[in-house]
């Protein structure tokens, strides 16, 4: 009778074995890498946000200089953080809409704050910004916040009900490349609703806001995100940064939350990947 060595069969059970224990460290690398650009984009989308709010800020600031607001009694100053500083501003035409308002920091302007703006925002402005259906159209040259870059299109629509005051803004061709050169591209829509301020139409100071809505990002490596507002971000006029509410970013196969706080006025936010411990960002 003829002798059957079991040592091929040993040898094809051992290689079997390591093919799929490469397969499983090569599956865990690729999660690890995944969930390294969801984090890494979900800081990108957290400072886009804040960048975006901050043109927001400037945009009110300038309209309430220029007496552009609307629905105040006109006959006082309106309150503001003056965050313009030493910013140039000027409207065009005078009379009559549509207005183009220029908005010039130059080489560099420091508010009281400390943020450094430069270059150009420009916002054509279809009537006055509290009046409902008035459009503003906001453009960025050669612009930059804490030299943070910012391009693209924001365009806000006045939603305002006879009982809520509010606004839709739309982000198209959003691109912002950081200090170091790297660069997101980031587009979408937002809700804006007005929570507190509304009865004084005199000052900014008391003005808070709730964000909702839905973004996407892609970083360089055209690697893309989708972001979804899944507890009102709110804003509040006084404060640099959002203070509160939380997004979800979507993974291929994980989610991430940025959670930006309870209310406090700094510039920290938190992300945390499918429950793990979160890891702190700083806005910008």
């Amino acid at each position: 009778m003829k002798k059957t060595s079991t040592l091929p069969i040993f040898a094809i059970a051992l290689l079997l074995i390591s093919l799929a224990s490469c397969k499983k460290e090569n599956s865990t690398i690729a999660v690890s890498e995944e969930q390294e650009t969801t984090f890494e984009l979900s800081t990108d989308q957290a400072i886009a946000d804040n960048l975006t709010e901050d043109a927001n800020s400037i945009f009110m600031e300038a309209a309430a200089k220029k007496s552009l607001l609307g629905n105040n009694s006109g006959i006082q100053a309106v309150s503001t953080t003056n965050i313009l500083a030493a910013a140039t501003v000027s409207v065009t035409p005078v009379p009559g809409f549509p207005k183009t308002i220029t908005i010039d920091f130059g080489t560099g302007c420091t508010s009281p704050n400390g943020i450094v703006h430069k270059g150009k925002i420009t916002v054509l402005l279809s009537d006055s910004v509290r009046k409902p259906g008035s459009t503003a159209v906001i453009s960025f040259t050669n612009y930059s916040v804490n030299n943070f870059i910012k391009e693209g299109r924001v365009t806000w629509t006045n939603t305002s009900t006879a009982s809520t005051k509010g606004w839709q803004r739309k982000v198209e061709g959003g691109k912002i490349t950081a200090p170091d050169g790297k660069y997101w591209l980031h587009s979408g829509t937002r809700d804006v609703v007005q929570i507190a301020g509304g009865l004084t139409p005199n000052t900014l100071l008391d003005d808070v806001f709730l964000i909702t809505g839905n973004h996407t990002i892609t970083n360089s490596n055209g690697k893309t995100r989708n972001c979804y507002i899944t507890e009102a971000l709110q804003k509040q006029t006084t404060c640099d940064n959002i203070g509160s509410g939380k997004l979800k970013v979507e993974g291929a196969i994980h989610n991430a939350v940025i959670d930006f706080g309870e209310g406090s006025c700094d510039k920290l936010a938190t992300i945390s990947i499918d429950g793990s411990d979160p890891r702190i960002i700083q806005l910008r």
